[in-house]
C-alpha cells in the first residue's frame, strides 16, 4: 500500500510518544487512499475504503474535521458502532466489516484499546493468539491492518524495545514504524522504519505539520531515530560532520577514503557528509587516481 512501509495483507505497527503525529500521519494516508492517491506520491490507484476505529478522539468533532481537511472522501471511511459494545481485535464484527466493505486499510487507534479487556498485553501467551488471529484476517482479505501504539517511558532504550506491551506485538507485525518530532525543527516529524520483514527497510522520511498550510510529506530525512527519541535533533549529525571535516582538514588535504571511513565510524551518512562538504566549501582534487579533500585556502591560513 505504501512501499515498503505498509504492506497489504499484513500488520503494521506505528509507534511514537503521545502528540508526535502518529494519528495525523495515518489519517492523511487514509484520506489520500479514499481519493485514489498513494501515500507520499501523486501516483493514482483505485479509491479504497478504510475502517477507522479510535478510542481517543471524538469522531464528529475531531476525526471527521481532520479527514475533511485532508481531502478525504468520507463516504469511504467506515466506523463500526461501539455505542453498546467495544470492538476488539478478536471481535467477529471486525472481520465482518472488512468482508462487507472490502476495506483495504484497517486502523485501530490506539492498539491498547482494542486488544480486549480480558487480555493482558504484557503476557506473551495471551497476546500471541490475538495477534495471530488479526494477522490471519489481514492475509485472508488482503488488507493492511495498522495498529497505532504509544511508547513506554524507558528512555535510553533502543526504539525497538520502547513499544508498550509484549514484544510479541511487534513480532507479529511485518512492518514497524516510529514517528517522532525533530526537537530542533518542531514542525517536522520523522518516520523511521525499524522493522521490515517483506522488503528492505525504507529510508527515514519526514512530514511537516505547518500551522498555516497543514500536512506535507518532505521526502527522505537524514537522522538517527534513537537520537531523535532521546531529544537529540537531526541537525546534530550535520554539525558533527562539519566538525569532523574541520578537524581532519585543518592541517591540509586528506584522502576522501580516510574521511569517509571516519564518518562511517561516527555513523555520519554519506549524504550528510556531502552536505557538510558543500557548506564548508571543501575542495576535491584528484591525484594519482585518488580523490583528496581540502578546506578553502582562507580556512587554512
Amino acid at each position: 500500500m505504501w512501499y515498503p512501509y505498509i504492506p497489504f495483507g499484513k500488520i503494521t505497527v506505528i509507534q511514537g510518544d503521545p502528540g508526535e503525529g502518529k494519528t495525523t500521519l495515518i489519517l492523511n494516508i487514509a484520506a489520500r487512499l479514499t481519493q485514489g492517491i498513494l501515500p507520499q506520491s501523486q501516483e493514482k490507484c483505485e479509491p479504497m475504503n478504510v475502517i477507522y476505529q479510535t478510542a481517543e478522539d471524538g469522531l464528529s468533532d475531531t476525526v471527521k474535521p481532520r479527514l475533511l481537511s485532508a481531502g478525504a472522501d468520507c463516504s469511504r471511511i467506515i466506523v463500526i458502532n461501539e455505542s453498546e459494545r467495544n470492538v476488539t481485535m478478536s471481535d467477529k464484527r471486525l472481520e465482518a466489516a472488512i468482508a462487507h466493505t472490502h476495506a483495504k486499510l484497517v486502523i485501530l487507534d490506539p492498539l491498547q484499546a482494542y486488544i480486549g479487556s480480558e487480555v493482558d498485553m504484557h503476557r506473551a501467551n495471551e497476546i500471541r493468539p490475538v495477534m495471530s488471529h488479526l494477522a490471519s484476517i489481514a492475509e485472508k482479505y488482503g488488507c493492511s491492518v495498522v495498529l497505532i501504539g504509544h511508547m513506554n517511558k524507558a528512555m535510553g532504550m533502543k526504539s525497538t524495545y520502547r513499544g508498550l506491551g509484549s514484544i510479541d506485538i511487534t513480532a507479529a507485525a511485518r512492518s514497524v514504524l516510529i514517528v517522532a518530532r525533530d526537537k530542533e525543527n518542531p514542525n517536522f516529524r520523522v518516520v523511521a522504519h525499524t522493522k521490515s520483514s517483506l522488503a528492505p527497510e525504507g529510508k527515514t522520511v519526514a512530514f511537516e505539520l505547518d500551522p498555516d498550510s497543514g500536512f506535507h510529506f518532505k521526502g527522505e530525512y537524514d537522522c538517527n531515530i534513537d537520537e531523535i527519541l532521546l531529544g537529540v535533533g537531526s541537525m546534530s549529525k550535520g554539525r558533527q560532520a562539519m566538525e569532523l571535516l574541520q578537524e581532519e582538514l585543518k592541517d591540509g588535504e586528506v584522502s576522501q577514503k580516510v574521511i569517509s571511513a571516519k564518518a562511517k565510524y561516527s555513523r555520519i551518512s554519506s549524504r550528510t557528509l556531502n552536505e557538510a562538504k558543500k557548506i564548508l566549501g571543501v575542495k576535491s582534487v584528484k591525484r594519482n587516481g585518488q580523490w583528496f579533500w581540502a578546506l578553502p585556502k582562507n580556512e587554512n591560513e
